[in-house]
C-alpha cells in the first residue's frame, strides 16, 4: 500500500549552495526595451508596444532598484550565515536580466556544485510567484543537459514567516503614527485614517488557481490562496499594531496595482488609486500604504505607490505616507537564513513557523497548484532527496499521483 507524502514538510538534505532568485530589472536606458522583450517573450508584443508601457524605468534613468537590493539582500544573507557559522555559498540568479538563471546554474555546476536550495524573492503563492521559478529552473536544467547532474529544491512560500511579517507591524505602525501626526499638525487630530495594504494585481484565473490542490483539497477566502494569503496576513498585520496602540484601530483594506495585460481579461480588484478616490468620497482624510505584496522597493512599489498613489493622495487632499518593505530588515534577512535552515540537514531547524492559520505553507508544492495556462513547461519537482523534471502539473514519478505535487 502507497503512503502519502507529507507536503508540510521533507526530510532535511545537504546542500552546497543557495540560489537567491528573483524577477531581474534593466539598469540603464539601453537595457529597457531588451528587458521588456524578455518579460514578454513569446507574446509577440511590437517594440512599439512595449516603449508604450516603459515610461516607469524611462522616468528613473532606465533603472529598476531591484538589482541593487539584491545585490544588498545578497550581502546581508551572506553575512548572516557567516554568523551562524553555516558554510553556504550564496549565488544569484534572475528571470528576466543578467546575471540569468541559466548561466547561473551552468556556473554553479562547472564549480562543483550538485544540491542547490533555491530562495526566491516572493512570498506568496500563484503562478508567477512559485510555478514559474520552478519552470525557470526544470527549462534551464534541461537546456543545460544537467537533468539528473544538478539538483535544485525550493524554500516554501514564507508569506506568514515571521521573518516577512513583523517588518511590516513594525512599518505599518509607524506610517500610522506618522499621518496621524501629519493630520494633528493640520489641525484635525481625528480625522479618519485608513490603510490600504496592496498588492501586485495578476488574472483573476490565475489566482483561482493559486493554492488549488489534488493532495489536500482545501478552500479559502475568496476561492484563493494569493488573496486568502494577503488577507491573512494584513489581519495579523493589525491586530499586533491594535494589541499595541490606544484607542479604535483604523479601518484597512486590500487593494491591488500594477495591472497588465488585455483589457478584456479579468484581473484583481480594486485598483489602489480607485480605492483612494472612493475613500476621500467617504470622508478618510489619511492613507497608510503597504506593500504587503512586495519583499523589496521593486519598481512596482516605488513608481505604482510611491509615485502614482501619493499623487492621488495629493490631488485629492489626503494624507499619505508608504510603510516600507522588507529590503534588507535584520529580522527579514534571519528568516530567510531560518528558512534555509529548515531544509538543511547542518544547522536543521525542524519547527515551521506561522504567523496566519493558512500556514505553515507546504514545503513540497503540491500537484495541481499555481496551473500554467500559458501553455506546459518542464519544472522541477521536489520529494526528499530526488528531483524530478515533468512537464505539466508538478508530479514525482516516484509516488503515486494522488500523493505527488
Amino acid at each position: 500500500m502507497s503512503t502519502a507524502v507529507d507536503l508540510h514538510k521533507v526530510a532535511p538534505k545537504h546542500y552546497d549552495a543557495v540560489l537567491l532568485a528573483s524577477f531581474g530589472g534593466p539598469e540603464g536606458q539601453d537595457d529597457v526595451l531588451p528587458f521588456l522583450r524578455n518579460v514578454t517573450r513569446g507574446r509577440g508584443i511590437p517594440d512599439e508596444r512595449l516603449e508604450e508601457v516603459s515610461h516607469h524605468y524611462r522616468a528613473n534613468g532606465g533603472i529598476s532598484p531591484i538589482n541593487a537590493q539584491n545585490r544588498a539582500l545578497k550581502a546581508a544573507l551572506e553575512a548572516e550565515l557567516a554568523a551562524r557559522n553555516i558554510n553556504l555559498p550564496v549565488l544569484w540568479g534572475n528571470r528576466n536580466w543578467d546575471p540569468y538563471i541559466p548561466q547561473t546554474l551552468q556556473d554553479a555546476y562547472d564549480d562543483g556544485h550538485r544540491q542547490i536550495l533555491m530562495v526566491t524573492t516572493s512570498a506568496y503563492t500563484c503562478y508567477s510567484s512559485d510555478r514559474q521559478y520552478r519552470e525557470d529552473i526544470g527549462m534551464a536544467l534541461t537546456s543545460l543537459g544537467l537533468d539528473g547532474k544538478l539538483a535544485v529544491d525550493k524554500v516554501r512560500q514564507y508569506f506568514d514567516h515571521p521573518g516577512f511579517v513583523e517588518p511590516f507591524i513594525e512599518g505599518t505602525a509607524a506610517s500610522l503614527a506618522k499621518v496621524r501626526a501629519d493630520l494633528a499638525a493640520a489641525g484635525t487630530p481625528d480625522a479618519p485614517v485608513h490603510v490600504l495594504f496592496s498588492t501586485h494585481s495578476i488574472p483573476t484565473r490565475d489566482a483561482q488557481a493559486a493554492g488549488r490542490s489534488v493532495d489536500e483539497p482545501r478552500s479559502f477566502e475568496q476561492g484563493s490562496a494569493y488573496v486568502a494569503q494577503h488577507l491573512a496576513v494584513a489581519r495579523r498585520v493589525m491586530a499586533s499594531i491594535a494589541a499595541d496602540t490606544a484607542g479604535p484601530a483604523p479601518d484597512w483594506s486590500l487593494v491591488y496595482q500594477s495591472r497588465s495585460g488585455a483589457p478584456h481579461v479579468p484581473w484583481l480588484e480594486p485598483d489602489i488609486n480607485d480605492a483612494i478616490a472612493d475613500l476621500a468620497g467617504k470622508g478618510v482624510k489619511g492613507v497608510v500604504v503597504v506593500p504587503l505584496g512586495f519583499v523589496s522597493d521593486h519598481m512596482e512599489v516605488v513608481w505604482d505607490l510611491d509615485t502614482e498613489a501619493k499623487e492621488t493622495c495629493a490631488g485629492l487632499g489626503l494624507a499619505f505616507d508608504r510603510a516600507p518593505t522588507p529590503g534588507t530588515s535584520p529580522l527579514f534577512v534571519a528568516g530567510l537564513v531560518d528558512l534555509i535552515c529548515e531544509r538543511t540537514i547542518e544547522n536543521h531547524i525542524n519547527d515551521r513557523p506561522a504567523m496566519t492559520d493558512l500556514g505553515p505553507w507546504y514545503d513540497v508544492a503540491p500537484a495541481g497548484c499555481s496551473q500554467n495556462f500559458r501553455g506546459e513547461k518542464p519544472a522541477i519537482a521536489e520529494h526528499g532527496s530526488t528531483i524530478g523534471l515533468v512537464a505539466g502539473p508538478v508530479v514525482d514519478k516516484s509516488v503515486p499521483a494522488e500523493a505527488g505535487r
